[in-house]
């Protein structure tokens, strides 16, 4: 088999996981929500409406799809001969998506990806 090839499915199988998390993500998102809305006291989010909470499940499954497809990108760009137009296009790419990621984090959690984390770490981990 053709190493070319092999590189070209591997691209394709991470653009498709890619749109996959993102769609499913979105599906899975509001039963997570309904359920995080509905937690007893103290389990779950006092002053958050559904809507906050479903845009960050969302957010956060884009941002993990965002991720899948410039792994994608990269691997079908740099791996296969790369020219200076085909760079120079996935440099703008990365760049778009990265501003994407960034603007995401930033609506989900309120703050750069850069700042530390100001909530204790017992509270991040339940679900």
């Amino acid at each position: 088999m053709d190493l070319r090839l092999i590189i070209e499915t591997a691209g394709r199988y991470l653009d498709f996981a890619g749109v996959a998390v993102m769609v499913i993500g979105a599906l899975v998102s509001v039963p997570l929500a309904l359920r995080r809305r509905n937690l007893p006291a103290g389990g779950g989010r006092p002053g958050r409406s559904l809507y906050k909470e479903y845009r960050q499940l969302l957010g956060r499954s884009i941002l993990l799809g965002l991720e899948l497809l410039v792994a994608a990108d990269i691997i079908r760009t740099v791996a296969v001969t790369p020219t200076f137009t085909s760079v120079g296009v996935l440099a703008v790419i990365v760049v778009i998506r990265t501003f994407l990621s960034f603007s995401l984090e930033l609506e989900i959690t309120g703050r750069w990806p850069w700042q530390k984390d100001t909530e204790p770490a017992s509270t991040t981990g339940s679900a």
